[in-house]
Protein backbone atom coordinates (compact mmCIF):
# COMPACT_ATOMS: atom_id res chain seq x y z
CA UNK A 1 0.00 0.00 0.00
CA UNK A 2 1.59 3.27 -1.12
CA UNK A 3 0.72 6.90 -1.83
CA UNK A 4 1.90 7.06 -5.44
CA UNK A 5 0.60 10.33 -6.89
CA UNK A 6 0.36 13.94 -5.71
CA UNK A 7 -0.71 16.41 -8.39
CA UNK A 8 -1.63 20.06 -7.91
CA UNK A 9 -3.84 22.08 -10.24
CA UNK A 10 -7.18 20.28 -9.92
CA UNK A 11 -10.48 21.92 -8.92
CA UNK A 12 -10.20 23.88 -5.68
CA UNK A 13 -13.25 22.57 -3.89
CA UNK A 14 -14.57 21.95 -0.36
CA UNK A 15 -17.63 19.91 0.70
CA UNK A 16 -18.16 18.69 -2.85
CA UNK A 17 -19.63 15.30 -3.81
CA UNK A 18 -18.26 12.79 -6.30
CA UNK A 19 -18.90 9.36 -7.76
CA UNK A 20 -17.13 7.04 -10.20
CA UNK A 21 -18.75 5.67 -13.38
CA UNK A 22 -16.57 3.45 -15.55
CA UNK A 23 -13.10 5.10 -15.60
CA UNK A 24 -14.30 8.62 -14.84
CA UNK A 25 -14.86 10.35 -11.51
CA UNK A 26 -17.52 13.07 -11.61
CA UNK A 27 -17.22 15.80 -8.96
CA UNK A 28 -20.21 18.04 -8.34
CA UNK A 29 -20.20 21.50 -6.81
CA UNK A 30 -18.66 22.34 -3.47
CA UNK A 31 -17.35 25.76 -2.58
CA UNK A 32 -14.15 27.76 -2.46
CA UNK A 33 -13.48 30.29 0.31
CA UNK A 34 -14.13 33.85 -0.81
CA UNK A 35 -16.63 33.03 -3.56
CA UNK A 36 -20.26 34.17 -3.38
CA UNK A 37 -22.81 31.36 -2.94
CA UNK A 38 -25.96 33.38 -2.35
CA UNK A 39 -27.33 33.02 -5.85
CA UNK A 40 -28.69 30.04 -7.76
CA UNK A 41 -25.89 29.70 -10.29
CA UNK A 42 -25.71 26.38 -12.14
CA UNK A 43 -23.63 23.70 -10.46
CA UNK A 44 -20.25 22.93 -12.00
CA UNK A 45 -19.11 19.41 -12.87
CA UNK A 46 -15.43 18.45 -12.96
CA UNK A 47 -14.35 15.07 -14.35
CA UNK A 48 -11.19 13.16 -13.45
CA UNK A 49 -9.94 10.54 -15.90
CA UNK A 50 -8.52 7.81 -13.64
CA UNK A 51 -6.28 6.56 -16.46
CA UNK A 52 -4.38 9.75 -17.33
CA UNK A 53 -5.15 11.67 -14.09
CA UNK A 54 -6.34 14.76 -15.98
CA UNK A 55 -9.26 16.99 -14.91
CA UNK A 56 -11.88 18.44 -17.26
CA UNK A 57 -14.60 21.03 -16.57
CA UNK A 58 -17.81 20.10 -18.38
CA UNK A 59 -19.59 22.83 -20.38
CA UNK A 60 -22.82 24.18 -18.93
CA UNK A 61 -25.99 22.89 -20.56
CA UNK A 62 -28.02 25.31 -22.69
CA UNK A 63 -31.58 25.36 -24.01
CA UNK A 64 -32.56 25.44 -27.70
CA UNK A 65 -32.00 29.21 -27.73
CA UNK A 66 -28.45 28.92 -26.45
CA UNK A 67 -29.28 30.20 -22.96
CA UNK A 68 -27.54 28.51 -20.05
CA UNK A 69 -30.02 26.42 -18.08
CA UNK A 70 -30.72 27.61 -14.54
CA UNK A 71 -32.28 26.20 -11.39
CA UNK A 72 -34.64 24.36 -11.10
CA UNK A 73 -33.97 22.76 -14.52
CA UNK A 74 -30.43 22.05 -13.30
CA UNK A 75 -29.12 22.02 -9.71
CA UNK A 76 -27.81 25.25 -8.25
CA UNK A 77 -24.21 25.39 -7.05
CA UNK A 78 -24.15 23.83 -3.59
CA UNK A 79 -22.18 22.16 -0.83
CA UNK A 80 -22.93 19.48 1.77
CA UNK A 81 -24.88 17.38 -0.78
CA UNK A 82 -24.51 13.71 -1.73
CA UNK A 83 -24.08 11.87 -5.03
CA UNK A 84 -24.47 8.15 -5.74
CA UNK A 85 -24.33 5.95 -8.84
CA UNK A 86 -27.07 3.52 -9.88
CA UNK A 87 -27.05 1.68 -13.22
CA UNK A 88 -24.47 4.09 -14.68
CA UNK A 89 -26.49 7.18 -13.84
CA UNK A 90 -25.72 9.59 -11.02
CA UNK A 91 -28.26 10.82 -8.49
CA UNK A 92 -27.66 13.94 -6.43
CA UNK A 93 -29.70 14.99 -3.44
CA UNK A 94 -29.66 17.65 -0.72
CA UNK A 95 -27.11 20.33 -0.03
CA UNK A 96 -27.28 24.10 0.17
CA UNK A 97 -25.86 27.43 -0.88
CA UNK A 98 -25.55 30.43 1.44
CA UNK A 99 -29.26 31.25 1.12
CA UNK A 100 -31.26 28.03 0.93
CA UNK A 101 -31.32 24.24 0.97
CA UNK A 102 -32.70 21.80 -1.60
CA UNK A 103 -34.51 18.46 -1.42
CA UNK A 104 -35.08 17.92 -5.15
CA UNK A 105 -33.69 14.72 -6.62
CA UNK A 106 -31.53 15.29 -9.70
CA UNK A 107 -30.22 12.71 -12.16
CA UNK A 108 -27.05 13.24 -14.20
CA UNK A 109 -26.50 11.08 -17.28
CA UNK A 110 -22.75 10.66 -18.01
CA UNK A 111 -23.52 9.56 -21.59
CA UNK A 112 -25.42 12.72 -22.57
CA UNK A 113 -23.91 15.02 -19.89
CA UNK A 114 -27.43 16.21 -19.14
CA UNK A 115 -29.52 16.77 -16.01
CA UNK A 116 -33.08 15.68 -15.32
CA UNK A 117 -35.46 15.78 -12.36
CA UNK A 118 -37.11 12.37 -11.90
CA UNK A 119 -40.70 12.42 -10.71
CA UNK A 120 -40.77 11.06 -7.18
CA UNK A 121 -43.58 10.01 -4.86
CA UNK A 122 -43.86 9.23 -1.18
CA UNK A 123 -42.59 11.15 1.82
CA UNK A 124 -39.65 13.28 0.66
CA UNK A 125 -37.07 13.97 3.42
CA UNK A 126 -36.76 17.54 4.63
CA UNK A 127 -34.08 19.62 2.90
CA UNK A 128 -30.71 19.24 4.60
CA UNK A 129 -26.95 19.25 4.23
CA UNK A 130 -24.20 17.21 5.85
CA UNK A 131 -26.16 13.96 5.51
CA UNK A 132 -24.86 10.68 4.09
CA UNK A 133 -26.13 8.53 1.23
CA UNK A 134 -25.29 5.03 0.05
CA UNK A 135 -26.82 2.59 -2.43
CA UNK A 136 -27.73 -0.90 -1.27
CA UNK A 137 -29.60 -3.03 -3.76
CA UNK A 138 -32.03 -0.77 -5.60
CA UNK A 139 -32.36 1.66 -2.69
CA UNK A 140 -30.56 4.86 -1.76
CA UNK A 141 -30.45 5.27 2.02
CA UNK A 142 -30.17 8.76 3.52
CA UNK A 143 -29.06 9.23 7.13
CA UNK A 144 -28.68 12.26 9.38
CA UNK A 145 -27.67 15.76 8.37
CA UNK A 146 -28.81 19.19 9.54
CA UNK A 147 -32.42 20.06 8.69
CA UNK A 148 -32.62 23.84 8.55
CA UNK A 149 -36.44 24.03 8.35
CA UNK A 150 -36.63 22.81 11.97
CA UNK A 151 -33.08 23.95 12.85
CA UNK A 152 -32.14 20.52 14.16
CA UNK A 153 -29.66 17.71 13.62
CA UNK A 154 -31.18 14.48 12.35
CA UNK A 155 -30.72 10.77 13.05
CA UNK A 156 -33.49 9.58 10.73
CA UNK A 157 -33.22 7.08 7.89
CA UNK A 158 -35.00 7.60 4.57
CA UNK A 159 -34.92 5.36 1.51
CA UNK A 160 -35.53 6.01 -2.18
CA UNK A 161 -36.50 3.04 -4.35
CA UNK A 162 -34.81 3.66 -7.69
CA UNK A 163 -37.16 1.26 -9.50
CA UNK A 164 -40.35 3.00 -8.38
CA UNK A 165 -38.87 6.42 -7.47
CA UNK A 166 -40.75 6.34 -4.18
CA UNK A 167 -39.39 7.88 -0.99
CA UNK A 168 -40.26 6.38 2.37
CA UNK A 169 -39.33 6.95 5.97
CA UNK A 170 -37.56 3.88 7.37
CA UNK A 171 -38.77 2.78 10.79
CA UNK A 172 -35.74 1.48 12.70
CA UNK A 173 -35.37 -0.27 16.03
CA UNK A 174 -32.81 -0.08 18.78
CA UNK A 175 -30.81 3.03 19.65
CA UNK A 176 -29.77 4.95 16.50
CA UNK A 177 -26.52 6.90 16.17
CA UNK A 178 -26.74 10.26 17.91
CA UNK A 179 -28.03 13.30 16.00
CA UNK A 180 -25.25 14.46 13.68
CA UNK A 181 -24.06 15.93 10.40
CA UNK A 182 -20.92 15.56 8.27
CA UNK A 183 -20.47 11.92 9.26
CA UNK A 184 -19.85 9.14 6.72
CA UNK A 185 -21.73 5.98 5.73
CA UNK A 186 -20.59 2.80 4.02
CA UNK A 187 -22.26 -0.53 3.38
CA UNK A 188 -21.08 -4.13 3.53
CA UNK A 189 -22.47 -7.51 4.61
CA UNK A 190 -26.04 -6.20 4.33
CA UNK A 191 -25.35 -3.42 6.81
CA UNK A 192 -25.05 0.37 6.68
CA UNK A 193 -22.17 1.56 8.88
CA UNK A 194 -22.12 5.08 10.31
CA UNK A 195 -18.97 6.67 11.70
CA UNK A 196 -18.02 10.15 12.87
CA UNK A 197 -19.85 13.41 12.46
CA UNK A 198 -20.62 16.48 14.52
CA UNK A 199 -23.34 16.43 17.15
CA UNK A 200 -24.34 18.74 19.99
CA UNK A 201 -24.63 18.33 23.74
CA UNK A 202 -28.19 19.60 23.41
CA UNK A 203 -29.06 17.53 20.33
CA UNK A 204 -31.07 17.60 18.26
CA UNK A 205 -30.70 21.35 18.75
CA UNK A 206 -27.67 23.30 17.57
CA UNK A 207 -26.27 25.21 20.56
CA UNK A 208 -22.61 25.43 19.41
CA UNK A 209 -21.56 22.90 22.09
CA UNK A 210 -20.15 20.34 19.70
CA UNK A 211 -19.69 16.61 20.29
CA UNK A 212 -17.65 14.11 18.28
CA UNK A 213 -18.72 10.49 18.72
CA UNK A 214 -15.96 7.85 18.19
CA UNK A 215 -18.45 4.94 17.96
CA UNK A 216 -19.08 2.99 14.78
CA UNK A 217 -22.72 1.90 14.53
CA UNK A 218 -24.48 -0.17 11.90
CA UNK A 219 -28.04 -0.71 10.72
CA UNK A 220 -28.98 -4.27 9.77
CA UNK A 221 -30.99 -3.65 6.62
CA UNK A 222 -32.99 -6.88 6.94
CA UNK A 223 -34.17 -6.39 10.51
CA UNK A 224 -33.84 -2.56 10.56
CA UNK A 225 -32.15 -2.85 13.97
CA UNK A 226 -29.26 -0.58 15.01
CA UNK A 227 -26.20 -2.33 16.52
CA UNK A 228 -23.16 -1.15 18.45
CA UNK A 229 -20.55 -3.88 18.07
CA UNK A 230 -17.91 -4.56 20.73
CA UNK A 231 -14.78 -2.98 19.31
CA UNK A 232 -11.11 -3.94 19.57
CA UNK A 233 -7.97 -2.30 18.22
CA UNK A 234 -6.96 1.34 17.99
CA UNK A 235 -10.13 3.43 17.72
CA UNK A 236 -9.89 6.70 15.72
CA UNK A 237 -10.54 9.97 17.48
CA UNK A 238 -14.08 11.24 16.81
CA UNK A 239 -14.14 13.49 13.75
CA UNK A 240 -16.26 15.03 11.01
CA UNK A 241 -15.83 15.75 7.31
CA UNK A 242 -13.62 12.69 6.83
CA UNK A 243 -13.54 10.18 3.96
CA UNK A 244 -14.86 6.63 4.39
CA UNK A 245 -14.78 4.02 1.64
CA UNK A 246 -14.62 0.30 0.91
CA UNK A 247 -12.88 -1.85 -1.67
CA UNK A 248 -15.08 -4.14 -3.78
CA UNK A 249 -14.51 -7.24 -5.93
CA UNK A 250 -10.82 -7.56 -5.18
CA UNK A 251 -11.03 -11.33 -5.49
CA UNK A 252 -11.85 -10.79 -9.16
CA UNK A 253 -9.21 -8.10 -9.47
CA UNK A 254 -6.46 -10.36 -8.14
CA UNK A 255 -7.76 -13.71 -9.38
CA UNK A 256 -4.65 -14.29 -11.48
CA UNK A 257 -2.33 -13.60 -8.56
CA UNK A 258 -1.07 -16.73 -6.82
CA UNK A 259 -1.62 -14.94 -3.49
CA UNK A 260 -5.27 -14.18 -4.17
CA UNK A 261 -6.38 -15.47 -0.75
CA UNK A 262 -3.89 -13.23 1.01
CA UNK A 263 -5.14 -10.13 -0.77
CA UNK A 264 -8.82 -10.93 -0.25
CA UNK A 265 -8.23 -11.37 3.49
CA UNK A 266 -6.21 -8.21 3.86
CA UNK A 267 -8.22 -5.89 1.64
CA UNK A 268 -11.67 -7.22 0.84
CA UNK A 269 -14.58 -5.93 2.95
CA UNK A 270 -12.40 -3.57 4.99
CA UNK A 271 -13.70 -0.05 5.56
CA UNK A 272 -11.12 2.75 5.26
CA UNK A 273 -11.30 6.09 7.07
CA UNK A 274 -9.02 9.00 6.15
CA UNK A 275 -8.57 12.46 7.64
CA UNK A 276 -11.26 14.73 9.06
CA UNK A 277 -11.44 17.31 11.82
CA UNK A 278 -12.21 17.45 15.55
CA UNK A 279 -13.46 20.88 16.60
CA UNK A 280 -12.94 20.28 20.33
CA UNK A 281 -9.26 19.54 19.69
CA UNK A 282 -9.09 22.00 16.78
CA UNK A 283 -7.15 19.30 14.95
CA UNK A 284 -7.12 18.18 11.33
CA UNK A 285 -6.05 14.62 10.55
CA UNK A 286 -4.31 12.77 7.75
CA UNK A 287 -4.29 9.37 9.39
CA UNK A 288 -5.63 6.22 7.73
CA UNK A 289 -7.60 3.58 9.62
CA UNK A 290 -9.17 0.30 8.62
CA UNK A 291 -12.20 -1.26 10.22
CA UNK A 292 -12.90 -4.96 9.75
CA UNK A 293 -16.67 -5.57 10.04
CA UNK A 294 -16.08 -9.32 10.44
CA UNK A 295 -13.88 -8.97 13.52
CA UNK A 296 -14.99 -5.46 14.63
CA UNK A 297 -11.34 -4.43 14.86
CA UNK A 298 -9.87 -0.99 14.12
CA UNK A 299 -6.31 -0.73 12.85
CA UNK A 300 -4.12 2.31 12.20
CA UNK A 301 -2.23 1.74 8.96
CA UNK A 302 0.72 3.68 7.59
CA UNK A 303 1.11 3.32 3.82
CA UNK A 304 4.45 3.94 2.17
CA UNK A 305 4.97 7.23 0.38
CA UNK A 306 4.10 10.78 1.32
CA UNK A 307 0.50 11.18 2.56
CA UNK A 308 -1.76 14.15 1.83
CA UNK A 309 -1.60 17.05 4.28
CA UNK A 310 -4.06 16.93 7.21
CA UNK A 311 -7.49 17.98 5.94
CA UNK A 312 -11.28 17.81 6.13
CA UNK A 313 -14.13 18.17 3.62
CA UNK A 314 -12.23 16.28 0.94
CA UNK A 315 -13.61 13.51 -1.27
CA UNK A 316 -12.22 9.97 -1.46
CA UNK A 317 -13.34 7.63 -4.26
CA UNK A 318 -12.18 4.03 -4.77
CA UNK A 319 -11.68 2.75 -8.31
CA UNK A 320 -10.39 -0.82 -8.59
CA UNK A 321 -7.43 -1.00 -6.19
CA UNK A 322 -6.78 2.75 -5.95
CA UNK A 323 -8.17 5.50 -3.74
CA UNK A 324 -8.46 8.90 -5.45
CA UNK A 325 -8.55 11.73 -2.92
CA UNK A 326 -8.94 15.39 -3.84
CA UNK A 327 -9.79 18.81 -2.45
CA UNK A 328 -10.70 19.70 1.12
CA UNK A 329 -9.50 22.24 3.67
CA UNK A 330 -6.15 22.19 5.50
CA UNK A 331 -4.43 24.41 8.07
CA UNK A 332 -2.32 26.97 6.25
CA UNK A 333 1.30 25.74 6.49
CA UNK A 334 2.66 29.29 6.51
CA UNK A 335 0.41 30.66 9.25
CA UNK A 336 2.05 32.02 12.35
CA UNK A 337 1.62 30.11 15.62
CA UNK A 338 -0.97 32.61 16.84
CA UNK A 339 -2.90 32.20 13.58
CA UNK A 340 -3.44 28.45 13.60
CA UNK A 341 -7.06 28.97 12.54
CA UNK A 342 -5.90 30.11 9.07
CA UNK A 343 -7.09 27.58 6.50
CA UNK A 344 -6.43 26.90 2.84
CA UNK A 345 -8.69 25.20 0.29
CA UNK A 346 -6.79 22.49 -1.60
CA UNK A 347 -6.70 21.83 -5.34
CA UNK A 348 -4.54 18.72 -5.19
CA UNK A 349 -5.20 15.12 -6.21
CA UNK A 350 -3.69 12.11 -4.43
CA UNK A 351 -3.71 8.41 -5.27
CA UNK A 352 -3.33 5.63 -2.72
CA UNK A 353 -2.50 2.38 -4.52
CA UNK A 354 -3.50 -0.65 -2.47
CA UNK A 355 -1.50 -2.98 -4.68
CA UNK A 356 1.03 -0.99 -6.73
CA UNK A 357 2.33 -2.75 -9.81
CA UNK A 358 6.04 -3.31 -10.31
CA UNK A 359 5.79 -0.81 -13.19
CA UNK A 360 4.39 1.85 -10.84
CA UNK A 361 7.16 1.26 -8.30
CA UNK A 362 9.77 1.51 -11.07
CA UNK A 363 8.28 4.83 -12.24
CA UNK A 364 8.40 6.18 -8.68
CA UNK A 365 12.07 5.19 -8.47
CA UNK A 366 12.82 6.91 -11.79
CA UNK A 367 11.17 10.11 -10.52
CA UNK A 368 12.77 9.98 -7.08
CA UNK A 369 16.27 9.34 -8.45
CA UNK A 370 15.78 11.84 -11.31
CA UNK A 371 16.86 9.28 -13.86
CA UNK A 372 17.05 10.40 -17.50
CA UNK A 373 13.90 9.24 -19.30
CA UNK A 374 14.80 10.12 -22.90
CA UNK A 375 15.75 6.51 -23.69
CA UNK A 376 12.46 5.11 -22.36
CA UNK A 377 9.55 4.10 -24.64
CA UNK A 378 7.09 6.88 -25.47
CA UNK A 379 4.24 5.14 -23.64
CA UNK A 380 6.26 4.94 -20.44
CA UNK A 381 7.35 8.57 -20.68
CA UNK A 382 3.69 9.53 -21.08
CA UNK A 383 2.80 7.57 -17.95
CA UNK A 384 5.57 9.27 -15.96
CA UNK A 385 4.36 12.67 -17.16
CA UNK A 386 0.77 11.88 -16.12
CA UNK A 387 1.90 10.93 -12.61
CA UNK A 388 4.14 13.96 -12.08
CA UNK A 389 2.99 16.93 -14.16
CA UNK A 390 0.57 19.32 -12.37
CA UNK A 391 -2.99 19.48 -13.68
CA UNK A 392 -4.21 22.24 -15.93
CA UNK A 393 -7.98 21.87 -16.00
CA UNK A 394 -9.32 21.46 -19.52
CA UNK A 395 -12.15 23.93 -19.92
CA UNK A 396 -14.95 24.06 -22.52
CA UNK A 397 -14.33 26.29 -25.52
CA UNK A 398 -16.43 29.44 -25.62
CA UNK A 399 -17.71 29.85 -29.18
CA UNK A 400 -19.46 33.15 -28.50
CA UNK A 401 -18.36 36.08 -30.58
Amino acid sequence: MRWTVHLDGGPRRVNHAAVCVCDLIYSFGGYCTGDDYRFNESIDVHVLNTQNLRWTLLPQKKDENGTVLKYPEVPFQRYGHTAVAYKEKIYMWGGRNDESLCNFLYCFDPKTLSWSRPNVTGVVPGARDGHSACVIGNYMYIFGGFVEEINEFSCDVHALNFETMEWRYVQTFGVPPSFRDFHAAEHTLGRMYIFGGRGDKHSPYHSQEEMYCPEIVYLDLKTKVWHRPSITGKVPVGRRSHSMCKLDNLKDLFRENIKVKFFSVIYNDLIYVFGGYNGLLDQHFNDLYTFDPKTNCWNLVKPHGKPPTPRRRQVGIVKDARLFLFGGTSPCPHAAVQEQTSLIDNNDTHVLDFKPRLKTLAILTVVEKRIDTTCLPKELRYEIKAMTQPNSISRPVNHAG
